[in-house]
């Protein structure tokens, strides 16, 4: 193992921790999860209405410029959708023929803050949006790294800003001899993905 693996290796279990940490703090602010479902005490959600600003007084901070953008936030959407449905299509149709299990949306597109009431209507939409744009982006990211991982499973020669889940079963940039005796078994390297 190279120093590279090495460190892939640490960042695959310093998720694994984050990720840990993350459904530790549930304890914290009185919620639990339940079947994929937010579910807070009726205390809790009295309490949290009381921080929930009005819709109007919202929309009159945010500001003349803010409200102005709004359009170019929402652009996005339309292509969002037909990103959706042809990255959901495309694994449906291609990755049994390829041998790649499925990545599942739900892991990635999750829209729960709409259980939170401290957020009034106008928030809870953005963050619908946010929580999708954001999960759709993480979804094809995963679809694209599994499909990486089967048709060029090299690094790059430079540096990458961030690298994707699929990265530390790649070959180095030059490994030829590695490259081609190791391909078959890369291709079906998949059993972390379960």
């Amino acid at each position: 193992m190279n120093r590279i693996d090495e460190i892939l290796g640490k960042i695959d279990v310093l998720e694994k921790d984050l990720r840990t940490e993350l459904r530790d703090v549930q304890n914290k602010f009185y919620y639990t999860v339940q079947e994929r479902k937010v579910r807070f005490s009726s205390e809790v959600k009295a309490a949290h209405k009381k921080f929930a600003a009005k819709w109007f007084d919202y929309v009159y901070d945010s500001g003349f410029w803010v409200i102005l953008t709004m359009p170019f936030i929402w652009m996005p959407v339309v292509p969002a959708l037909i990103l959706d449905f042809t990255v959901w299509l495309y694994q449906l149709m291609c990755f049994p023929v390829y041998g790649i299990p499925r990545v599942k949306r739900r892991d990635y597109i999750v829209l729960d803050r709409h259980s939170l009431k401290y957020l009034n209507l106008i928030e809870r939409v953005n963050c619908f949006y946010c929580s999708y744009f954001n999960g759709l982006i993480g979804f094809v990211r995963e679809v694209a790294a599994r499909t990486e991982q089967y048709w060029c499973p090299i690094r790059h020669a430079r540096p990458v800003k961030s690298v994707h889940s699929r990265y530390r079963h790649f070959f180095q940039y030059g490994d030829a001899e590695g490259y081609r005796n190791g391909l078959a078994e890369v291709r079906e390297t998949f059993d972390d993905t379960k």
